[in-house]
């Protein structure tokens, strides 16, 4: 049976630690929901569990005729990073945020699984890959990239603000009207929805100056 040394079991931590921090720096740049400390502590734990899974055990298989399997500890690994995973995602009005980064922790986990398991070159190999694919599809993504937009404001300044956003000069789509009770003064309160597809941020600045002149808008939010 092959046994490894107490310092190539940290060298595998140290090296899984490294590659997940390195997914998660780059989803840091990126302001995304968890970045690297996440990543990094994810990676980490994970190639834990899987020495621990696979080693640490080892002193039992001499003694009570013990068969041991690794994969177990390891399959409970996948399992249980989505409950950290759905921690990242956002809905809000129908809107869903943070699936890629819900993906990376998935991948980052596995990729602590297989260092723990001393598959070097597959756990380096699918570092790069994500890293590559993500700035490669980054790109692509910005010629359709979107924005979310949302204001609150008076019943009287509905038709105004959709008139500005129809005549924009980029496309806008999902405008939704929401009217929910204030119960501070007992009146209604309406909140204004909406996707704004552009790459040239100095047109959504144009749309929120504009709306901004409308005087029954308390406020506008674009991210």
């Amino acid at each position: 049976m092959y046994f490894v040394s107490q310092w190539e079991m940290i060298i595998r931590l140290v090296l899984s630690g490294v590659l997940g921090a390195l997914i998660g720096f780059e989803r840091r740049s990126h302001f995304k929901e968890a970045g690297l400390r996440t990543h990094f502590v994810v990676a980490v734990g994970s190639a834990l569990i899987m020495l621990v899974s696979k080693y640490g055990f080892s002193d039992q298989l001499y003694t009570n005729a013990i068969s041991l399997d690794p994969s177990r500890v390891a399959a409970q690994v996948v399992s249980g990073i989505g409950f950290l995973g759905a921690g990242t995602i956002i809905v809000e009005h129908q809107f869903v945020r943070g699936l890629t980064t819900a993906a990376g922790l998935w991948a980052t986990a596995g990729i602590g699984i297989a260092i723990g398991a001393g598959m070097y070159i597959p756990g380096m190999s699918a570092t790069a890959l994500i890293l590559v694919g993500l700035e490669i599809f980054n790109k692509f993504h910005k010629t359709a990239s979107y924005s979310i937009g949302r204001m609150d404001l008076s019943e009287e300044g509905i038709n105004p603000v959709l008139d500005i956003l129809k005549n924009s000069k980029v496309k806008i789509s999902d405008i939704r009207v929401n009217r929910h009770h204030n119960k501070d003064d007992k009146n209604f309160e309406t909140r204004l929805t909406f996707r704004v597809y552009t790459r040239n941020k100095n047109e959504i600045k144009k749309i929120v100056v504009n709306i901004l002149k409308i005087p029954y808008v308390k406020n506008v939010d674009v991210e």
